[in-house]
């Protein structure tokens, strides 16, 4: 008889097609393939885009996510939950009302509202329909600095004013609701990277990184997805936040530029690291 093996922790996953594989579920797939979860995938939208930039977006109407979602939660135990783009306000309202129905399973969301080079995925309406329906189930939010000011903007504020302060912008982020808010800082003018953890209770951890030259396709996907593998893998808030950036450090450092715009991280770095040293057959 064959023996039962035992099950790879399963991580949920909503998020946007990218036919270059740099980024959306096909970099969390290889993300959480990678660090030994099963990624089980249901695509919100197909998108046209490559390593230079994106061209469309094509949201998967939201019976059709619900459905791809419902039917894998009714025949598999989830273990965290990560979302990426939704691509419409009709599948963020799907997504939450999803989510909802597992308050216990830790939920991961990268707040992507444009790519690297600034191609617009979520509107104003979109951002109001996350702030209002999925921040606050959140385990922990992931977005950039600039991402996080951009979450937090009201519509009275001054265009032009002075930028708050990014203790300030989580505390604001926190007053919707996830219990974490992890301030990536690739995006700011400084020697290195500083990404910040904050809870209820201000900042819990601050990780500081070499700056690696070059632009990446896919970064953000890549950390919120690995956050949400140590999740699933029993992991609490602060190891999960310190070995996905370890991870997510290490895909940019051996990271390879494919075609004519932004390098992609190489999630799979550890494989072709050990085929390369192993030795020679004979």
């Amino acid at each position: 008889m064959t023996p039962i093996l035992p099950v790879p922790p399963l991580v949920l996953v909503f998020a946007a097609s990218d036919p270059s594989c740099g980024a959306g579920i096909h970099a969390d797939i290889l993300t959480l393939s990678s660090l030994g979860c099963h990624p089980l995938a249901v695509i919100t939208a197909l998108t046209v885009q490559d390593t230079v930039g994106v061209e469309s977006v094509h949201p998967v109407d939201s019976e059709t996510v619900e459905r791809q979602a419902r039917s894998l939660l009714e025949d598999m135990p989830v273990a965290a939950f990560k979302v990426g783009v939704l691509g419409s306000v009709e599948n963020v309202v799907a997504v939450a009302e999803i989510v909802a129905d597992y308050p216990d399973i830790p939920l991961v969301l990268d707040p992507v509202l444009a790519s690297g080079r600034g191609d617009e995925f979520a509107n104003e309406d979109l951002r109001a329909a996350m702030k209002e329906l999925l921040l606050p189930q959140c385990s922990v939010v992931t977005p950039n600095t600039l991402e996080g000011r951009r979450l937090v903007e009201e519509d009275g504020d001054e265009e032009g004013a002075p930028e708050e302060d990014l203790s300030s912008v989580a505390a604001r982020l926190l007053a919707y609701g996830p219990r974490y808010v992890l301030l990536t800082g690739a995006h700011e003018q400084t020697s290195r990277v500083t990404n910040s953890l904050y809870g209820e209770d201000g900042l819990i951890r601050q990780d500081h990184w070499e700056r690696l030259p070059g632009s990446y396709h896919g970064s953000g996907c890549t950390l919120a997805s690995a956050i949400a593998a140590c999740l699933a893998g029993g992991y609490d808030i602060g190891e999960a936040v310190r070995e996905a950036q370890e991870y997510t450090w290490q895909t940019l450092a051996h990271g390879f530029r494919p075609g004519m715009g932004q390098f992609i991280p190489d999630r799979l770095f550890w494989a072709r690291g050990e085929a390369e040293s192993s030795p020679e057959d004979g």
